[in-house]
């Protein structure tokens, strides 16, 4: 998977092919779908969401470029892979899913495969984890029609946000946004996707 799929399309932090290599995509699966767990595409794990493809897990990985001593926040936890991955890159992973089916799965999968650096709970990723931060990294693994101003506030001066961006599937393109030392937000468009879109929960969970 790594070398066909995800080395051979560009990708060359030795870090994250490390952690491509190393965790294993299948557990992150439901059973009946775990034949499909090393093909280049995404995988629906039920409740409507899906894993997403190896490439683009690690496109994103490389992209947002997470240091060892980083705190990175997740939103959309989904079957707990990206997490995982960024587990291994980095020293404090903190994430958020709405579906309360995929909260309480993904964190028992990463706890029983050993990630202990990761902390999972259910709620509206919208409103980020204002307690936790800020964060000097964040990701988002499902697409809103704009990048969430809360997440923004939440991101370090220095840090930066990762985040698929697109009112439908069809305009959907993955956005890099940088926060400057002195606070000055840009944005940079890298890649067309489609992602599941990111939802609101219509009260705290």
């Amino acid at each position: 998977m790594v070398r066909e799929q995800i080395a051979s399309r560009g990708i060359k932090n030795a870090e994250v092919l490390k952690a491509m290599r190393a965790v294993p995509r299948h557990f992150f699966m439901p059973p009946d779908v775990r034949s499909h767990a090393y093909e280049d595409r995404p995988v629906p794990i039920g409740y409507g969401q899906t894993i997403s493809q190896p490439y683009i897990v690690a496109f994103m990985s490389e992209a947002l470029e997470v240091r060892p001593g980083h705190r990175v926040l997740e939103i959309g936890t989904g079957s707990g892979y990206q997490a995982a991955i960024l587990s291994a890159l980095t020293r404090e992973v903190y994430s958020i899913e709405i579906v309360p089916q995929l909260a309480k799965s993904s964190a028992e999968t990463l706890k029983q495969l050993g990630y202990k650096n990761v902390t999972v709970r259910g709620g509206d990723g919208y409103n980020g984890w204002p307690e936790k931060a800020p964060f000097d990294r964040i990701l988002l693994t499902a697409a809103p029609p704009e990048v969430p101003p809360a997440l923004i506030d939440q991101l370090k001066p220095g840090g930066i946000l990762l985040a698929p961006v697109g009112k439908s599937a069809l305009e959907q393109v993955i956005v890099r946004v940088s926060k400057a030392a002195d606070g000055k937000i840009t944005h940079r468009s890298l890649l067309p996707v489609r992602f599941v879109p990111m939802v609101k929960s219509p009260a705290p969970l």
